[in-house]
């Protein structure tokens, strides 16, 4: 069954990680490496089963495959989840012992920080392997990567502005934030920053405070947050928020914001696009992370990463142009993009299968 499901995504490798001592039970996926090494992010999370567990780090890592195809990166996408609490499982053992499974795949996979996981944790992997991103800046790193999704998200979503009303100004708009957290804080400051009406909502009660009173917000209740007359919903904490149950609530023109896998189902999607709701596809809006971590591949330049968070709008404006030209919705036309540059790249024979950049691999020994 396992193969089967393996097969039915298309990926490559699936590893699964066992360490008795240390407490470890994790499964490390690689999509595709057409492109390059496999990059994407660790997750901690308390799955109720290993089947659970799976299923997530093979859509995830599919996921990072669009992700960085869209964002015009020369990586591919994988994925890694371990299985725990974060709030009550981690030790240095435990990611010392998740390190050495990444290490022994030689840089075919290159992790980096995801949901419950942070600086300090990705320390300890560094340890075992050089296959890190997202380390501390002593180590020539770039630290957290939340400000620059925020600030990439900003760019998707001027570009979904425009489209639909064309011009720029969001602070001229309303917004229904949902999620508070490292990345939607980031991005509720930059909105309000802009002048923007914002409308706030987290499950930890301490954050929609702090988005009050530090950023001047306007509290609503976990599920009010759906019926806000608002001109963009912007979903920033976990996916799925988009669905059978919350789309007929929706009042807004435009969706837009930095939480994975938005759109519960592909017919949502193309609900979406009846309804003449602008959907920016979420992989492409908060493509700011991953891009800020993969220029530690070559060395990292926080100018140069802020540069390239202002590809975002090109590429999330590219998409609704695929989506106009080919007639269809725009989570098609994000794919679309994807695998047109896959295969172009894929065609010139590009070397991959693992082989990272020597000048990575200099930067993390730390030479």
């Amino acid at each position: 069954m396992i193969f089967d499901t393996i097969a039915t995504s298309g990926h490559e490798q699936v590893v699964f990680c066992h360490s008795k001592d240390a407490g470890l039970k994790a499964i490390i996926a690689i999509h595709n490496t057409v492109l390059g090494p496999a990059l994407g992010g660790l997750r901690m999370w308390p799955y109720k089963n290993e089947q659970e567990a799976l299923n997530d780090v093979l859509r995830l890592s599919r996921g990072m495959t669009y992700k960085n195809a869209v964002a015009g990166l020369n990586i591919g996408g994988g994925k890694a989840v371990i299985i725990g609490d974060p709030a009550k499982d981690k030790s240095e053992a435990l990611f010392r012992a998740f390190g050495r499974f990444v290490n022994s795949l030689n840089g075919r996979y290159i992790t980096a920080e995801d949901v419950g996981i942070d600086v300090n944790d990705m320390e300890y992997v560094f340890r075992e392997t050089e296959f890190v991103t997202g380390v501390h800046q002593v180590h020539g790193g770039s630290g957290d990567p939340s400000p620059f999704t925020a600030y990439g998200t900003l760019q998707g979503l001027m570009a979904a502005l425009h489209a639909k009303f064309g011009d720029e100004d969001a602070g001229k708009r309303t917004f229904a934030v949902q999620g508070a957290g490292h990345v939607g804080m980031e991005f509720i400051k930059l909105l309000r920053e802009q002048g923007a009406k914002v409308f706030v909502t987290d499950i930890h009660p301490e954050l929609v405070k702090r988005a009050v009173d530090e950023f001047g917000c306007t509290a609503v209740g976990l599920d009010e947050i759906y019926d806000v007359d608002a001109d963009v919903y912007s979903p920033c904490a976990l996916g799925g928020t988009v669905n059978e149950k919350t789309l007929s609530r929706l009042k807004a023109k435009i969706i837009c914001g930095a939480a994975n896998n938005q759109l519960a189902t592909d017919a949502i999607g193309d609900e979406l696009d009846k309804r003449g709701i602008l959907y920016a596809p979420d992989y492409a809006v908060n493509a700011g992370g991953v891009m800020n971590v993969s220029l530690e591949i070559d060395g990292y330049n926080r100018e140069r990463a802020m540069r390239m968070m202002r590809t975002i709008y090109y590429n999330v404006g590219r998409i609704f142009q695929i989506a106009k030209r080919d007639g269809i919705p725009t989570y098609k036309a994000a794919d679309r993009m994807a695998e047109e540059r896959i295969a172009a790249i894929g065609k010139i024979k590009l070397p991959h299968g693992g082989n990272s950049s020597p000048r990575f691999l200099g930067r993390m020994r730390g030479h």
